[in-house]
């Protein structure tokens, strides 16, 4: 299938009949009427009787002017979210791949990145301490020599992937659904590394320490330092990693050793990896407590100020889908009547049980073929095709379900302050004809 142009070209080349509104990212008119709306598409979208009252077509979401863009040497040109911290974001299309190369893979940073390990990296430290028998200091080449190496595809995922769909706004990168990697790492099972410490009863729970400087550049301060429960260290996924899809880990991304704790949010898969603590309390560190990668356990009023006090830590990261063969916004020749779709699946520690797409607001829906995890924690790729009644605007809404039936919402809920855990169900503009 040929693929043409982007909705916002054509608002640009007929201003008579497209009179283009003002909006945002998310998707809300600024200062538009709904004529306006009618105007662009009412004629030509075949299934405007089943969209939800006081929907927006997704068409409207897409960013009205240039997109920022990361230029940096090693990466693919990400959509880019900050520069201080480095932030940069994935777009869809370019999720396509089983394995996440290392130059698609989103950047989440909270501090500086360090200067790159000029020497031997096999000569890199690492510390085991807290509460264990027999505390370890170990070079990167040892803990490769002394425990048993293993190559997995983990899914890595910031907390906030698909923050911008919260409304109202809430504080941090506004994300769509581009926050999220598939890599194949290679390293050794962290738990191998904590029965060889002996722990003690009491070491419920792990500190994380990174060598990144905190963003202001105050060397008593971390830039991030997560923790754990002890039962997801201990889950035989979770790997400290030394190499990423069968190289040396990009500097950008943590060389030369970092942790991979799959299916939770990213913040706790510490980059620079120095040292980790075995503790009998949770980790008091730099994101931990408040309302830092914490969720309410009752909803709470969007838009309040609340210090998450009552608030719990997340832990595995809800269900997700991305469309990754048809970008948002794409014109497709006139009388295509059937459209192949293909993307990826994921659900934190679970599987994903099923995907369907709809074409009609949601009023009907079309189960997908999964595909099953080539290993635990990775995603899972999904396919199927859609066929089209006639010309016109369409919205291809996809949604995934996981092994406990949990499905992606219409909207995002349990609102907070800092925007987590966001994961609506997704929705692709076209244009055929």
């Amino acid at each position: 299938m040929k693929t043409e142009r982007i909705l916002a070209e054509l608002f640009a080349d007929d201003p008579e009949r497209f009179e283009p509104p003002t909006w945002s990212r998310r998707g809300a008119l600024k200062g538009a009427s709904l004529a306006a709306i009618g105007a662009a598409f009412g004629a030509a979208m075949p299934f405007s009787s089943r969209m939800p009252r006081g929907l927006l077509p997704a068409a409207l979401a897409q960013a009205s002017g240039d997109v920022p863009v990361l230029r940096m040497d090693g990466k693919a040109p990400l959509i880019l979210l900050g520069e201080r911290p480095l932030v940069a974001e994935t777009p869809e299309t370019m999720l396509d791949d089983d394995v996440t190369p290392a130059d698609k893979m989103f950047v989440r940073n909270n501090g500086q990145i360090p200067e790159r390990f000029a020497a031997d990296p096999k000569t890199w430290r690492f510390r085991l301490d807290g509460e264990v028998n027999m505390p370890l200091d170990l070079t990167l080449g040892e803990l490769e020599s002394r425990f048993e190496l293993v190559t997995l595809r983990l899914q890595m995922e910031c907390g906030g992937n698909g923050r911008s769909a919260f409304v109202p706004e809430t504080r941090g990168n506004q994300w769509n659904n581009g926050a999220i990697s598939n890599c194949e790492w290679t390293g050794v099972r962290l738990r191998d590394v904590i029965r060889a410490a002996g722990p003690k009863e009491g070491a419920r729970f792990t500190g994380h320490f990174g060598a990144d400087p905190h963003l202001s550049g105050a060397t008593d301060r971390a830039a991030i330092s997560r923790g754990m429960p002890a039962v997801k260290a201990m889950e035989e996924h979770t790997l400290i990693a030394t190499r990423m899809n069968g190289q040396p880990i990009p500097q950008l991304h943590g060389y030369p050793l970092r942790l991979v704790v799959p299916g939770w949010p990213g913040s706790l898969s510490q980059k620079w990896l120095t040292r980790i603590t075995l503790l009998a309390e949770p980790h008091r560190g730099q994101g931990m407590g408040g309302t830092s990668y914490r969720l309410p356990v009752r909803p709470i009023v969007p838009g309040s100020q609340n210090d998450g006090a009552t608030f719990a830590d997340m832990a595995s990261m809800p269900v997700r889908s991305v469309l990754t063969n048809l970008a948002h916004g794409t014109r497709v020749p006139a009388n295509t009547r059937r459209i192949d779709l293909r993307g990826h699946a994921w659900a934190g520690d679970e599987e994903v049980r099923a995907v369907h797409v709809s074409l009609d607001f949601g009023a009907t829906w079309h189960e997908m073929a999964v595909s099953p995890p080539p290993n635990r924690y990775s995603w899972q790729r999904w396919s199927g095709a859609v066929d089209l009644p006639s010309d016109g605007y369409f919205e291809l809404w996809h949604r995934a379900t996981d092994a406990k039936g949990r499905m992606q919402p219409h909207a995002a809920a349990n609102w907070n302050p800092q925007g987590y855990g966001a994961n609506a169900i997704g929705r692709a503009a076209i244009l055929v004809g």
